[in-house]
């Protein structure tokens, strides 16, 4: 095959573009990059020295961060579903929401993580609380946002999205939606039965029981 993907299925950046090559049926080789697996990480690093994923590789290209590997895709090997609209008037708020979910979902929700498995003692209290101060002001500004709309910036399916998806997905069990944002917990409901990203998501189910702030039954 001419795409190689370099990933992990329970990554939620690996997630995001995994959501846009099964909405277009993308053919590609998932090369997974398993933690014990040192082989698999000096091949990841020869190819990105930042040694982080998803790396997708075309033909001997390398491309990296999931953003412009979606931008990516969408230029070179289109499918039924393009994810970017062609105008670029109408691309700049797909654009910018696909920021959003990763800067002020998926950033402080990684940040709750990564300090609940930081060693006794090394624990980070106010970047903790202010991670969860940033999620509450992004989940107050997205239920407004997503009101009246199906998908993050309309009717159509877009690179947003596919960066909401995970984003939501995990970060619902980092540090809960209030009950009260019901269009944003209607929406994350929306995108885990898109088939695309449940499928994203039936890959992670083996590691989900890894995830170290639990993962709810309900999902």
């Amino acid at each position: 095959m001419s795409l190689q993907l370099y990933a992990h299925p329970f990554s939620s950046y690996c997630q995001k573009v995994l959501t846009a090559l099964y909405e277009n049926q993308t053919p590609f080789e998932f090369c997974l990059v398993a933690h014990d697996d040192m082989a698999a990480w000096r091949r990841l690093e020869a190819l990105w020295t930042m040694k982080q994923f998803p790396v997708l590789v075309d033909q001997g290209i390398t491309v990296v961060e999931s953003s412009v590997i979606i931008e990516h895709l969408d230029l070179y090997y289109p499918g039924p579903a393009p994810l970017i609209p062609k105008d670029p008037k109408a691309a700049l708020p797909v654009r910018m929401m696909d920021r959003f979910f990763d800067n002020y979902v998926m950033t402080p929700m990684q940040k709750l993580v990564y300090d609940h498995i930081r060693e006794e003692g090394a624990h980070d209290l106010q970047g903790v609380a202010e991670a969860k101060q940033k999620l509450d002001k992004a989940y107050a500004w997205l239920n407004t946002t997503l009101t009246g709309r199906e998908w993050a910036t309309g009717d159509t399916f877009t690179l947003a999205d596919c960066a909401a998806a995970p984003a939501l997905f995990y970060a619902d069990w980092a540090h809960a939606i209030p009950p009260e944002h019901t269009s944003l917990i209607a929406y994350r409901q929306r995108l885990l039965t898109r088939p695309s990203f449940a499928r994203a998501v039936e890959e992670a189910r083996p590691y989900c029981k890894n995830f170290p702030l639990g993962a709810p039954d309900r999902d």
